[in-house]
């Protein structure tokens, strides 16, 4: 078996390796593979196509999460970038909302095998539905494909997200307005978020998401 050759470490349990001479993303896990990925020795490839937090990554920016904070992720879907997370939060937990039942059914199945996921099928918009099971997160995690992104974002920032926490929220311009220029509608989420959090950092997911960028926010 072809050995797999440490690169650098980019924060606490995710690593840049090669691997029969390829470079890789991946995550050290003890857990089977969850969405088509490849298991090599004790890493799982974190496939940047598939995970937009592995695309900002790829891109040059790493947000340090330390292993016992707790996230809330808005938009879990089916799991893929939820389980990459969960690796990196050993000790941690991650409240994961999804509104919609079929990719819930797979992620659900993520879930029942990994302790440090809590899976709520609710919709992101109303926190007031979840309140009573959420607790206090030091982030928020969100993607989600709907115009009101940032009022979402803020919303349950309001609601769960420590002072002095943070965030990250991967903006898809062409569900907010599918005519206008996407750096337009980028302008525009930056000046909402700006209301209430402190921009750390933004910056384009291309080539792997077109017309997306990531914004990591301080609350």
């Amino acid at each position: 078996m072809t050995d797999v050759e440490i690169l650098k470490q980019i924060t606490h349990n995710v690593f840049l390796v090669r691997y029969e001479n390829r470079e890789f993303l991946v995550t050290k896990s003890k857990f089977k593979p969850h969405y088509g990925e490849r298991k090599f020795s004790d890493f799982r490839e974190w496939i940047p196509y598939r995970s937009k937090l592995a695309a900002m990554i790829l891109n040059g920016y790493t947000v340090d999460f330390r292993p016992e904070i707790k996230i809330l992720y808005l938009g879990a879907a089916s799991g893929t970038t939820v389980s990459h997370l969960s690796d990196i939060l050993e000790k941690g937990h991650i409240y994961a909302i999804e509104y919609s039942a079929r990719p819930f059914k797979k992620f659900l199945e993520l879930a029942l095998e990994r302790k440090n996921i809590i899976p709520l099928l609710k919709d992101a918009s109303r926190p007031e539905e979840y309140a009573g099971i959420v607790e206090e997160v030091d982030f928020i995690y969100q993607d989600i494909a709907q115009k009101n992104q940032s009022e979402i974002f803020a919303k349950n920032a309001e609601f769960f997200l420590k002072k002095g926490g943070g965030g990250l929220i991967m903006v898809k311009a062409r569900s907010i307005d599918s005519v206008a220029e996407p750096s337009e509608v980028f302008k525009r989420v930056l000046s909402e978020l700006e209301r209430s959090f402190s921009i750390v950092k933004y910056g384009k997911l291309d080539p792997y998401h077109k017309d997306h960028i990531f914004v990591h926010v301080e609350f």
